[in-house]
């Protein structure tokens, strides 16, 4: 490891610490008190806030301060945080209260000409967008901050348009299609749910239930929530099928693959077979069977549905002519 490497690592090992001693510096690095004293001095000429508190029982302290110490980044991995940064744009929601614009502008104050004028060529040639959801997740910073201090919620969700209670303790958040979706422990069924951020309309800390322990929570394998008039499916799919559910899935479905065919297997609730009928339709001739029969049978009136009313267009539009 370079010196240079050393510094960068070393600003990001004490940064957040109150205070170290040299001889975790020497020990952690292997090097020599005289490196080590020579380090901790090339670190303060660059503005880490550090001071050496003297006596028997000596150490360092580090000045308690919001702003991150300056980290060196290499060309590649300025360029991957940049562009990671222009994605948060493209979220009518983020868990951050920032504006990206400024978060941009901050960063480029740190550039030169030359690298700015090159993340201008990038970005007129990459393309990192996402679908932009108009629908706005007004509790998803609260949620994170829930998830984070491992702390249980009551929760008012809108299901259906009616108002709905639950206590819950979050441990993921993700998003699919610019829509944010937040998974939890459901105290009331003992089973794990998943929401969509923005028909969450309050979320509020409670003491209603004893907390689980975030690691418990991300490890354990929990049921999802499965009503008692949930229909089971299986939709056996083309390789081309497998690469359009890799793009698009949801928690209650997974891909199994038996004797080189592939099934989507999972479930749904009575209220939600419109929304999995439209789901598989947009698989179109990449579906090879599909069980029960009913979902089946919803699918063909959907079709039905959606052809009279392309020859309905089509006779209208005739009749202009």
């Amino acid at each position: 490891m370079t010196k240079s490497e050393r510094l960068n690592d070393m600003m990001i090992y004490l940064n957040g610490k109150n205070t170290f001693n040299l001889k975790d510096i020497i020990r952690k690095y292997q090097i020599s008190r005289s490196t080590a004293l020579r380090d901790i001095q090339s670190l303060e000429q660059i503005g880490m806030p550090i001071y050496s508190q003297m006596g028997r029982n000596g150490f360092y302290g580090i000045l308690p301060n919001k702003l991150l110490s300056p980290i060196v980044f290499t060309t590649d991995e300025m360029h991957a945080l940049y562009f990671a940064m222009l994605t948060l744009s493209d979220y009518q929601t983020t868990p951050f209260h920032l504006n990206t614009k400024t978060l941009k502008d901050k960063f480029e104050m740190c550039l030169s000409d030359d690298k700015i004028a090159q993340l201008r060529k990038m970005e007129m040639i990459l393309n990192m967008g996402i679908i932009k959801h108009p629908n706005e997740s007004k509790s998803l910073k609260d949620i994170l901050a829930f998830a984070i201090d491992s702390k249980v919620c009551e929760v008012t969700y809108k299901k259906e348009m009616t108002p709905q209670t639950y206590f819950l303790q979050f441990f993921n958040i993700s998003s699919s299609f610019g829509q944010w979706y937040a998974t939890a422990y459901n105290f009331q069924t003992e089973k794990q749910i998943v929401l969509r951020c923005d028909k969450i309309e309050t979320v509020v800390e409670s003491s209603q239930y004893a907390a689980i322990d975030l690691l418990a929570l991300k490890t354990t394998k929990m049921p999802l929530y499965k009503e008692k008039d949930a229909i089971d499916f299986s939709v056996e799919v083309t390789q081309k099928g497998v690469d359009k559910f890799h793009k698009e899935k949801y928690p209650s479905m997974k891909l199994q693959v038996h004797e080189e065919r592939f099934f989507i297997n999972g479930f749904y609730h009575p209220k939600e077979e419109s929304f999995i009928t439209n789901y598989f339709l947009s698989y179109g001739t990449q579906i090879i069977s599909i069980t029960p029969d009913t979902l089946k049978v919803s699918m063909r009136n959907a079709l039905k549905t959606l052809n009279k009313h392309y020859d309905q267009l089509i006779a209208i539009n005739n009749s202009i002519i």
